[in-house]
Parts: C-alpha cells; structure tokens; sequence
C-alpha cells in the first residue's frame, strides 16, 4: 500500500492538473496555470514517494520529493488565489520563487545521504538556511494566502471557497500524518487534490 496509494495519488493529481490546464487554455485565466502547477506538484511529490517506497529512498527522490511536496505545491496554490483576487504582483513574485527553488533543489548538499525506505526528515539531513527557511516561506505564505482569499470570498461564493478550505485542510493533514508512512499521508493527498480541484472549478 506504502506504493500503491502514493502512485494512485500521482495519477489523480495530475489528471486533475491536466483539466485545469486544459481549462485555462480555453479560459486564458492565469489562476488556473498556477492552481494546475500546484496540482502537479502534488503529483510529483507523490511520485517520489512511490519511488522511495518501491525502490528505496535516496538523494535524487528526496530531492524531487522536498522540491514539489516541501517548496512548491503551497506556493503554487497561493499565488493562483492572489491571481483569481487579481493581485497581479503575484505572478512575477511567483515565478522568481520557483526559480529560486528549483536552484536551492538542485544544489544544496545533503549530508548525510539518505538511504532507507522511510520518508526522510528534511532536519536530520538539511541545513535551516536556505532549503528549510525557503520551504517555510513558500508554505506558510501560500497557505495563508489560499486561505485568506477563500475567506474573503466565502459569502460571495461559500460553495467553492469552502471547497478549497477544505482541501488546504486535508493536505495540511496528510503532511501531518507523513510519518505514518507513505500509505497514509497520500490518501489525504488524493482527497485534497479532490477538494480543491471542485474548489477551482466552483469559484470561476
């Protein structure tokens, strides 16, 4: 199951990353571009999970694992609901965070290589600054930007801001329960990208 339900979370987040590109092709609606990017973060942290699980962890998984699951997926999902607020600053802000973490991804050491079949712990083999305190950042203002903006627009639209608050809440669960193992954390997973793909869909 430690495999199975991290690909199975994979296969539905990118599914639903994929519509909502889809969508903003049609639309030309630039939240849905960051909203689906988020939803494929979650896929490919989802798949470095299935990896670690299925072929042991080690350096190449937990790096793609903390780039897509630690740095991007909330960021993602915060600047799309600055996006649909039309706050326009937040593309450029954005877009110089991802490039930043994909950097900070890619080159920071990790010491000591990671081994094993259990989800490594970004403290035992990441230094605080840069890669813990960017995640930080990119979680906390992300998630608080989703949720500041689902709340403002509740009365308006309290279908599809619920939905999303929901959906936050249901991803902020399963990063709790990460060290339950790969199995555990990916059903909320699943159920997260769920909610806030109907969110997505149900504020536009």
């Amino acid at each position: 199951m430690d495999v199975l339900l991290p690909f199975a979370a994979a296969l539905v987040s990118l599914r639903l990353a994929a519509e909502l590109l889809r969508k903003s092709r049609r639309r030309r609606a630039p939240e849905l571009v960051a909203w689906g990017a988020s939803l494929a973060s979650f896929a490919a942290a989802s798949g470095a999970l299935a990896w670690g699980a299925a072929a042991g962890w080690d350096d190449r998984a937990f790096r793609v694992y903390y780039l897509f699951g630690g740095l991007l997926t909330a960021a993602l999902l915060g600047a799309g609901s600055l996006l649909r607020a039309r706050v326009s600053l937040a593309a450029p802000v954005v877009l110089v965070y991802v490039g930043l973490a994909i950097g900070v991804a890619i080159a920071v050491p990790i010491e000591p290589s990671i081994t094993g079949t259990a989800i490594p712990s970004a403290a035992d083999h990441l230094e605080l600054v840069p890669a813990r305190v960017l995640a930080l950042v990119g979680n906390v203002s992300g998630t608080l930007a989703a949720v500041t903006v689902a709340l403002v627009g509740l009365r308006r639209r309290p279908v599809g801001n619920g939905l999303v608050i929901a959906g936050v809440a249901a991803a902020a669960i399963g990063s709790a329960l990460a060290g339950l193992g790969a199995g555990g954390g990916s059903v909320f997973t699943i159920v997260a990208s769920t909610l806030l793909y109907a969110g997505f869909v149900s504020r536009r």
